[in-house]
């Protein structure tokens, strides 16, 4: 049988992945969502999936507790729900970022298996990547059982340290937001040029769908792909010669060193008991 799985605070990165779950033919018998609001619920009522605004009886039928709510949130939380995480010592799977294992142990009682994830919003359109570390006392089918919760709305990696999700978090987290900001700026360019928004808007976002398709499906590396469409003294050539110039790829490093440093801050700021 399945394990059961509770989704403590089913906002929409956690709605996502129970969605996601169902369409992979996961029973939803065995999922249980959570809400405050509970009228906010009735979506995965009618999927059949067990709802509540109790936690602690969401918890109770649970072999998985995937908690969901805001970083700031998280301490409050695990340690008001301590007493029926420690009665049931399901496996805990946090998607917050910002919070250490440790922390997120400490909170819930104790003794406890731990995994953290970082999923990144395309999670939303069953697009996602997602980086997962588990604590010593995870047992190998339990890590599995994570990984094919968090493979419904997309694709996950392993971290051998826990140190990667900040890495994670700089790489796929926040990458969706650096792609985001090229397209602005070259719709914006495209206007500048004397385009359309339109057209500009339409090119700009099919070209980003089509480059990463082409990256992800022919197997060949980035780098290559883009030698391919670089002629020597063409048109391409003097845009990729503007771009290095302007040292692209320090700003890109530096503005994701920058990312996983906050990441790590944070971790500590969020990771101090009240």
């Amino acid at each position: 049988m399945q394990p059961t799985i509770a989704f403590i605070g089913t906002g929409n990165m956690a709605g996502a992945i129970l969605e996601g779950l169902i369409a992979t033919g996961y029973p939803a018998a065995q999922l249980w969502a959570t809400r405050r609001q509970k009228e906010k619920l009735a979506t995965f009522q009618a999927l059949g999936v067990n709802t509540t605004a109790d936690n602690e009886q969401a918890i109770a039928a649970a072999d998985i507790v995937v908690i969901s709510v805001k970083p700031q949130m998280m301490q409050q939380t695990l340690k008001a729900l301590a007493p029926a995480l420690q009665s049931r010592k399901p496996l805990l799977i946090s998607v917050a970022a910002g919070i250490s294992c440790d922390s997120l142990e400490r909170w819930a009682g104790g003794d406890i298996p731990v995994i953290r994830a970082m999923p990144n919003t395309p999670s939303l359109l069953k697009l996602g990547a997602c980086g997962l570390f588990a604590t010593e006392t995870v047992t190998e089918l339990q890590r599995e059982q994570a990984q094919a919760i968090t493979d419904a709305v997309g694709i996950s990696v392993w971290c051998e340290q826990e140190q990667g999700i900040d890495q994670v978090t700089a790489v796929s987290g926040s990458g969706p937001a650096y792609f985001f900001l090229m397209m602005e700026k070259m719709i914006d360019a495209g206007i500048a040029l004397g385009m359309s928004p339109e057209n500009a808007r339409e090119l700009t976002l099919q070209t980003a769908l089509g480059a990463a398709e082409m990256a992800k499906q022919t197997g060949i590396e980035p780098a290559q792909l883009r030698k391919n469409v670089t002629s020597p003294g063409g048109t391409t050539e003097q845009a990729i010669l503007s771009f290095e110039r302007d040292e692209l790829g320090r700003v890109v490093e530096t503005a994701m060193l920058a990312c996983m440093n906050r990441a790590a801050e944070m971790s500590e700021i969020l990771g101090a008991d009240e």
